[in-house]
Order: structure tokens, then C-alpha cells, then sequence
């Protein structure tokens, strides 16, 4: 069975729609008008072996917060959605991706129990058209939403292209190995019986 995931959001604000595909080869089409965002949505799918669409329009007139926020929370239901039952993921996942100088740390729950916590070396205030400053807005949205732990380090860098995109790429490798599947559970992977 296909564990596909779809959702969309239209505010006055931004109109957001996502597919997920999570058993995919890495299909990406991101449109999202901050050319560096789509860069690094693909980076995560294409690491995170997932297809995925995302198409957004957003009042980029005044900045990019809500439209980077909106995909966060739409790309979060889509994936929960893919998850569907959760049953035998490996529910756990952990990657650390180096580029260059830089060295980034992914670890996290699909728990059900959403959380972030978030660690960077100083950025510069823009990486291309991209407000640095609305990563966590991103990371969060798509932590609450997705319903996962999920603590995001760069451990050390300079660059600040380098450290958003090996934080990206670990994200990706994180998720893959989470949504793995491992039927020694014979169920959904917690002794409660349910992720929630």
C-alpha cells in the first residue's frame, strides 16, 4: 500500500498545497517563490527518498515568514497523513551530514508528541532571497503538525548556506530511517500501543 500524504491551507495570507509520497525515488517539484527554500525542500525529499510536491503563494511582498511557516504546517499534516497507523515504522532517526566546514545533527521521535529544540552557530540574516531567521518557524511548524520530536543541531560551521543545507539533508536522512519499516513491532512501535 502506498503511503501517501495530501494537504492544503488557504489563508489571505498564503495558499499551500503538499503531496507526500514517502516510498518515492526523490520527485520533486517545490515552487514556493524563495528559491533557496525550494532548494532546500528538495534537498530534504530527495535525501529523505520521498516524492514531493509543494506549491505555495504567499504574500512574499511583505516577507517570506507566512509562507514559510504555511508549508511547515501543510508539509507536517501531509506526512502525518502518509504515516497513517504508524504501524512497524521504525518510528526513530538520527543523521549527522557534514558540507564542508560544516557538521549538522538530526535526531529525532515520530512520537506523536511534538517538539523542538533548535541549535545554530551564528547565521548571516539572509541566505539568498531566504530570511534565516524563519528556520525555526519552518522546523517547528513541521514538528507540531507532523506530530515529531525533533532536535535540530549544527554542531560547528561558518558558512551559512553550508550549515541550513547539511541541517536540511540531515532532516531528510533522519526521516528516512524513521519511516522505515521493521515488522518485528507486529504493530504500532510502542509499548502504550499507540503513538499519540
Amino acid at each position: 500500500m502506498e503511503r501517501l500524504g495530501r494537504s492544503e491551507r488557504n489563508t489571505t495570507e498564503t495558499q499551500v498545497a503538499v503531496s507526500i509520497k514517502l516510498d518515492g525515488n526523490g520527485k520533486v517539484n517545490c515552487i514556493t517563490g524563495i528559491g533557496f527554500f525550494d532548494h532546500m525542500l528538495t534537498l530534504l525529499a530527495a535525501h529523505g527518498g520521498f516524492d514531493l510536491d509543494v506549491e505555495a503563494k504567499g504574500d512574499l511582498e511583505v516577507d517570506g515568514h507566512h509562507t514559510v511557516e504555511d508549508v511547515g504546517i501543510v508539509l507536517g499534516k501531509a506526512f502525518n497523513q502518509a504515516l497513517g497507523t504508524k504501524k512497524d515504522i521504525q518510528r526513530y532517526g538520527t543523521s549527522f551530514v557534514p558540507m564542508d566546514e560544516a557538521l549538522a545533527a538530526v535526531n529525532l521521535d515520530i512520537s506523536g508528541r511534538p517538539y523542538l529544540h533548535m541549535e545554530f552557530p551564528a547565521l548571516a540574516p539572509m541566505a539568498g532571497d531566504f530570511d534565516t531567521q524563519l528556520l525555526e518557524e519552518f522546523f517547528r511548524a513541521f514538528s507540531i503538525h507532523g506530530g515529531i520530536t525533533l532536535h535540530v543541531r549544527v554542531l560547528y560551521g561558518r558558512n551559512t548556506h553550508h550549515m541550513i543545507e547539511a541541517a536540511f539533508k540531515a532532516l531528510g536522512q533522519a526521516l528516512r530511517q524513521a519511516v522505515g519499516i521493521n515488522s518485528q513491532w507486529g504493530g504500532v512501535p510502542s509499548t502504550k500501543g499507540l503513538l499519540d
